[in-house]
């Protein structure tokens, strides 16, 4: 449960970074960390890439109390 929330926490982060890219041209984790290829803009990318993985697996989970 709590990995899910913060995997879900990292996934809006990186979603708004994305959209930032892909409407302003502008990397928002970049430019707070000193860019792109900085390790803790690479460790940033990395955790995101990692959640979105983590979060595959919600798809295929049952809510809690319920069965299919």
């Amino acid at each position: 449960m709590l990995f899910d929330k913060i995997a879900l926490t990292l996934l809006i982060i990186g979603g708004v970074n994305w959209g930032s890219v892909g409407l302003f041209k502008f990397d928002l984790v970049a430019f707070i960390c000193g860019g792109s290829g900085s390790l803790i803009s690479r460790v940033i990318y990395t955790l995101v890439g990692i959640s979105a993985l983590w979060c595959i697996s919600l798809l295929f989970r049952n809510p809690s109390g319920q069965q299919r």
